[in-house]
């Protein structure tokens, strides 16, 4: 269990801690202290009460909404992987009664999903708020490889493919691992969401057509590099990566990876 997990495991059911209900109780006891009643001599106490009531509300809402993102990209993960569509009714359904919290939540799962997996959340009838989950980009890989438990990973893949139009027409491939080092995805370690990135990296996806590993020539020691594959550019755009990866940098993507492993897990259990 991540420690994420663990953190607003008691904000998910409204029998125990109650969650946003906390938050009003410390509203509600925020506004008591700083009541007018309260006598001059101890206004400065009664703001440090105040400023720490208004701490302690925001710090328990954020968990709650973070708890709530993480069930609702769990529930669009099954979603995606089923091939299946999906309403607002039944995303509305898994925030129980915070369902006033949706337009967040949704905002923030929806992005969770798109940096971090790579799928991205589509409306198609607006009358009856009916949404698909397909691949960013236009992308028509999924990156599952036919495993039913598997994560999407196309959300690495374009990363990748940013990584290489940055470095212009290649990317050496020292250079492809540091870049992915900051994400957390290192050669010959499993990963959570892409599980051994290098054989995802160097064989899968440049036998699918979407990369081309090549050894550079009169390299001596031998290094090799990385290029965009056919597939790639067959249905995606360089300009169309770069600003992806644009929207990715001014949106902190190092914030999702422990809201994603979050609901990786949550899927894993309810699985």
């Amino acid at each position: 269990m991540s420690e994420l997990r663990q953190a607003v495991e008691d904000l998910q059911d409204p029998r125990d801690a109650q969650g946003l209900v906390d938050v009003q109780r410390l509203e509600a006891e925020q506004e008591g202290a700083a009541s007018p009643r309260s006598s001059s001599s101890s206004s400065s106490s009664s703001s440090s009460v105040s400023s720490s009531y208004s701490a302690g509300a925001e710090s328990l809402r954020q968990g709650a909404e973070l708890s709530m993102m993480a069930d609702l990209v769990s529930f669009l993960l099954l979603k995606y992987r089923r091939k299946q569509p999906t309403t607002r009714a039944e995303m509305l359904s898994i925030l129980r009664a915070y369902q006033h919290h949706f337009p967040v939540v949704f905002s923030q799962a929806s992005e969770c999903m798109q940096l971090v997996f790579g799928v991205d959340v589509k409306e198609v009838d607006p009358k009856e708020h009916l949404y698909i989950l397909v691949p960013t980009l236009g992308l028509t890989c999924d990156g599952m490889q036919g495993d039913e438990r598997s994560m999407p990973k196309n959300g690495l893949l374009v990363i990748l493919l940013g990584v290489i139009v940055l470095g212009g027409e290649g990317a050496p491939e020292e250079e492809v691992w540091g870049a992915l080092g900051v994400m957390g995805v290192h050669p010959g370690r499993e990963h959570f969401i892409y599980g051994e990135p290098r054989e995802l990296i160097t064989k899968a996806w440049v036998q699918e057509g979407y990369l081309e590993y090549r050894q550079v020539a009169d390299s001596d020691p031998a290094r090799h590099e990385f290029l965009w594959g056919p597939r790639a550019h067959a249905e995606t755009s360089k300009l169309q990566v770069l600003e992806h990866l644009f929207r990715l940098n001014s949106k902190g993507p190092i914030s999702f990876p422990s809201l994603s492993e979050e609901a990786v897990s949550n899927e894993e259990e309810g699985a």
